[in-house]
């Protein structure tokens, strides 16, 4: 059991590789992904992540509850924001992240799945945050992210009843981008880094980097960014490698500088 990173191409998958419990995480398995979404941040090489389980069964079904509930955290832990930081929790990582969602995806998993940027899942997909059937809210920022990518009363709905939707109902409410077979899973998570990844990687940072901090801030400070955002890129080696390239009829090779 273990949270595996495997970087190839300029791009890094990212596996939960605990198929026993569902691929749920255990404080162990949240260091360890605390871990890999460092890398990933850090790694210049890479210019795309992807998200996945082991297994058939599981994306991820959340926390494992049994295990954290039998081994709580001290009380001083809340103050330590800055401790094993993971995507949805704090940690900001400006490169595309899709998740591969190859069954099961509950609580936890969830939460995840909203921190990252692109979604793809199986048919067999279910999806749940079920934390106020146990006496808990959805954590790690799924009740701060839901309302900002779900109409009011769809993310109400998902929230408030903790009931279980199948990857269609997920499909049509926008939860996710797409329903692949599962032999063309991973395949599909791929072509999508593989396409991103072909575009200027300091343009496509800054575009995300752009469009989430634009739900914090107005519309006139979100327009200053952009323009000094693009002031900052006209600088780079990339811009000019893209605009030899459209006028050289060929493929830009970019460096990410």
């Amino acid at each position: 059991m273990s949270i595996d990173i495997k970087v190839e191409n300029h791009i890094a998958l990212i596996t939960i590789n605990r198929p026993e419990r569902m691929n749920a995480l255990d404080e162990d398995h949240y260091r360890a992904l605390s871990h890999a979404w460092t890398r990933v941040r850090d790694d210049s090489d890479i210019r795309a992540a992807i998200i996945t389980g082991v297994g058939e069964r599981a994306f991820c079904a959340g926390a494992d509850i049994k295990s954290l509930l039998t081994n709580p955290t001290s009380l001083s832990e809340m103050w330590l924001t800055q401790k094993d930081q993971i995507l949805n929790r704090g940690l900001e990582v400006w490169k595309p992240i899709i998740s591969a969602i190859n069954g099961v995806c509950m609580g936890g998993g969830v939460c995840m799945m909203l921190a990252t940027d692109i979604r793809i899942a199986v048919p067999g997909a279910k999806f749940s945050l079920a934390e106020v059937k146990r006496g808990l809210v959805p954590g790690n920022g799924a009740t701060q992210r839901l309302l900002g990518q779900l109409p009011y009363a769809i993310a109400m709905e998902f929230m408030l009843t903790g009931d279980v939707i199948d990857a269609e109902t997920a499909a049509r409410w926008g939860l996710i981008n797409r329903i692949v077979a599962p032999e063309k899973l991973l395949e599909t998570a791929f072509e999508y880094a593989e396409r991103i990844g072909r575009n200027a990687p300091l343009a496509v940072q800054a575009a995300k980097e752009l469009a989430i901090r634009a739900r914090d801030v107005d519309l006139q400070t979100g327009l200053r960014m952009e323009l000094v955002m693009n002031r900052l890129l006209w600088e780079t080696q990339d811009l000019k490698e893209g605009a030899a390239a459209f006028a050289e009829k060929r493929p830009p090779q970019f460096q990410g500088r």
